[in-house]
């Protein structure tokens, strides 16, 4: 099947080629464009058609609709999969695995891949931007990855890319689910430009018109499409609480989340009670579990750090507190997780270990193939 046919065979991933730039649309915006199983695998085959596709210089990944670029995995899908088979590789467990593929596929493609962040984007929209060659934001983004609050840790390759960031303030998104402006994403450096969201209403007549050359690298040639010459470079709120994320989450191993939160607990301003808050609704091991994984993250090859979220998330869902924090904050809407233990001073190192510690033998683990 060529490119172009199988893109049009797409029903949740539109796509178009457009002057030799394929355009390829998370098309579920009812969902706020949360991937679904299906259109993981349909990514995988566009990407792959891509790649061996010799008319197809690049890609751009875009959400439809005006609220966001992909706002995760769908995560009810995955609750009621676990529910129902919560010991079998099928099917939960095979949508992170394609899902890992699929982002690793995105970070290694040989030609430029451009993502539009505009909107949310949040877990699986992360995975999938982080891998590009441009990830080009706007004051409308809205970026996080909130997986504690729902007894899941940041994955998508979260404990590899956000170590872009100093390790207090990798930590403080991490652990918190922090939302980061458009402005702060290219700030702290998970994005590369940040433009005004009715700029990239035109980008398409703008590809239209671009004529390749082939003196000049792809990219160069593309930033003229996506980057205008005034880009827009607005206040990032965290530069207003920056000094105070510095102090209460410069910690490492030792100590953990207890020791942040002990911290926090220590400074009266309304910031530091809000973030003390939130840390203590989410779930207390998976919070733990996240501090050392993102730093452990921080010497870590990308394809390690796929494997080491895979254990961590199939831990979570096998006998962890996934399935009980999606029933309270999605699916009951309770906001009332019985998260097992119910408090930081009670997550036990050893518990702490099992969740990092590998279910699979190296030679056997779902991701082996992933070259380091």
């Amino acid at each position: 099947m060529s490119t172009q046919e199988l893109l049009r065979a797409t029903p949740e991933v539109g796509c178009e080629i457009v002057n030799r730039v394929a355009i390829v649309t998370l098309d579920r915006p009812h969902a706020l464009n949360a991937l679904s199983h299906d259109m993981i695998a349909l990514l995988t085959d566009i990407f792959a058609q891509c790649a061996g596709d010799d008319s197809v210089a690049a890609v751009v990944l875009r959400g439809a609709g005006d609220k966001a670029f992909c706002a995760g995995g769908d995560v009810r899908k995955l609750y009621h999969a676990a529910r129902n088979d919560p010991h079998h590789e099928t099917p939960w467990l095979k949508f992170f695995i394609e899902e890992y593929r699929l982002d690793f596929m995105v970070h290694r493609f040989a030609k430029p891949v451009i993502a539009l962040m505009d909107g949310i984007v949040m877990g699986g929209g992360m995975g999938l931007a982080q891998g590009a060659a441009l990830r080009i934001a706007t004051e409308r983004t809205r970026m996080a990855m909130p997986e504690t609050r729902i007894g899941l840790l940041p994955d998508v390759g979260a404990t590899h890319f956000l170590r872009v960031l100093p390790r207090d303030l990798a930590l403080y998104v991490g652990l918190t689910g922090a939302r980061l402006s458009g402005a702060d994403a290219k700030r702290v450096g998970l994005a590369d430009e940040c433009v005004p969201s009715t700029w990239l209403r035109g980008f398409i007549e703008r590809l239209e018109k671009l004529r390749w050359d082939d003196a000049q690298d792809a990219m160069t040639q593309l930033k003229r499409v996506f980057v205008p010459r005034a880009n827009i470079e607005r206040h990032a709120p965290l530069d207003d609480i920056r000094a105070q994320i510095r102090r209460h989450f410069d910690v490492r191993a030792r100590g953990g989340v207890e020791r942040i939160a002990a911290s926090l607990a220590t400074d009266e301003s309304d910031w530091a009670r809000s973030t003390l808050a939130t840390l203590e609704s989410h779930s207390p091991t998976m919070l733990e579990v996240t501090c050392h994984a993102l730093l452990r993250g921080r010497q870590m090859t990308l394809a390690d750090c796929f494997r080491m979220e895979l254990g961590v998330v199939y831990r979570a869902i096998d006998d962890g507190d996934f399935v009980e924090g999606v029933r309270a904050l999605i699916i009951d809407k309770d906001e009332r997780p019985r998260f097992a233990p119910t408090t930081l001073a009670q997550v036990r190192a050893e518990r702490v270990q099992h969740f990092l510690s590998s279910p699979w033998r190296k030679e056997m683990h779902p991701l082996a193939e992933l070259c380091a």
